[in-house]
């Protein structure tokens, strides 16, 4: 008012201010994810089976990976049943079974299979289950890409009782079959002649990772566990244990590394084992020391000091070691900086 202002004017200036200090950021912002929490939290402790499906059906979104959301699905007692081509829908599924607690993984999760696949596959599957990869093939009308990306998956396993014998059996498939009347109640008439020698736990979970970005066999770190040097690092389950300010090494797939603006350059690095997810620190200095490593690697071994305060516990990195090589046919995607 001493600026010439009329008192209306300014009267409505401070009611628009004071409207937008108590609607505006700081409460609805607040509220809002009050009451998201809230409902998630809720959800996810009375309905954890509906929770979880939810989730991974919405991806992709969010902070974690199916891989991450399945791992912690299963430590909260939640079955999970594998994508089988004649049970999976293109969704994941709850099912009815153990108090609503057993999820089916849908086909949507295996790499390279059209959609329109998937909806011939579904189709089919309804009237009558597949008996053979020939009888998949002409019913779904599916081209190669389609069966071979099934048989890569392991979501053939019902029909052929392998993935090796899946894939075998897709590139046997030539262009001459679709002519042919379609083969019912038949098995491959390569089954009965060739008996192959199972692959290995750890090439089941890497065509498992590599194929659809997650297993439900034995994690890799798990499987690692008793080699060196991942016989000397502490897993994440240990680590609340463990007394504060202890220089520990830890090793685990890379799952996430964000780079905050307000965090001052500081890397923050998410890494899962066979137990859980680590959170590493990586401070400027070493991210300059180790910056390939960091940014290519997806499975790494961190040396690092334990902070481990009210039940959160996080590792400040020393040293930072590649063992990706390792795991060299895992094809991992983490979700960076965002």
């Amino acid at each position: 008012m001493r600026r010439g202002y009329k008192s209306e004017f300014a009267q409505q200036l401070f009611e628009q201010i004071k409207g937008f200090g108590g609607y505006g950021f700081p409460e609805s912002h607040a509220a809002s994810f009050a009451i998201l929490a809230y409902i998630s939290a809720w959800l996810k402790c009375h309905h954890p089976g509906a929770f979880f499906t939810s989730l991974l059906n919405s991806q992709p979104m969010g902070f974690y990976s199916p891989s991450q959301l399945i791992q912690d699905a299963q430590r909260h007692n939640i079955d999970m049943l594998p994508i089988d081509v004649n049970q999976s829908q293109w969704d994941h599924q709850l099912l009815s079974k153990k108090q609503w607690k057993t999820i089916r993984l849908g086909l949507r999760l295996i790499k390279n299979l059209s959609y329109n696949g998937t909806t011939r596959i579904t189709n089919a599957a309804k009237e009558k289950s597949f008996v053979s990869v020939i009888d998949l093939q002409q019913r779904a009308q599916l081209d190669q890409k389609d069966m071979e990306a099934l048989a890569k998956a392991d979501a053939l396993k019902s029909i052929t009782g392998s993935r090796k014998n899946s894939i075998w059996e897709i590139l046997s498939l030539t262009s001459s079959h679709p002519l042919l009347e379609p083969i019912e109640n038949k098995k491959h008439p390569l089954n009965d002649q060739i008996a192959l020698p199972p692959i290995s736990m750890m090439q089941d979970v890497l065509e498992d990772y590599k194929t659809t970005g997650l297993s439900l066999r034995p994690h890799p770190i798990g499987l690692l566990r008793k080699y060196a040097p991942f016989n000397k690092c502490k897993s994440n389950s240990e680590l609340n244990s463990l007394k504060n300010k202890r220089f520990i090494c830890i090793a685990g797939l890379v799952t996430c590394r964000q780079r905050p603006s307000t965090a001052s350059g500081v890397l923050f690095l998410t890494l899962e084992d066979e137990t859980g997810n680590s959170n590493v620190i990586v401070w400027p200095r070493i991210q300059e020391k180790f910056g390939l490593i960091l940014t290519r690697a997806y499975l790494i071994l961190v040396e690092g000091l334990l902070e481990n305060k009210e039940g959160v516990a996080n590792v400040v990195a020393t040293k930072i070691y590649n063992y990706s090589h390792v795991l060299q046919s895992l094809e991992l995607k983490s979700r960076d900086f965002h």
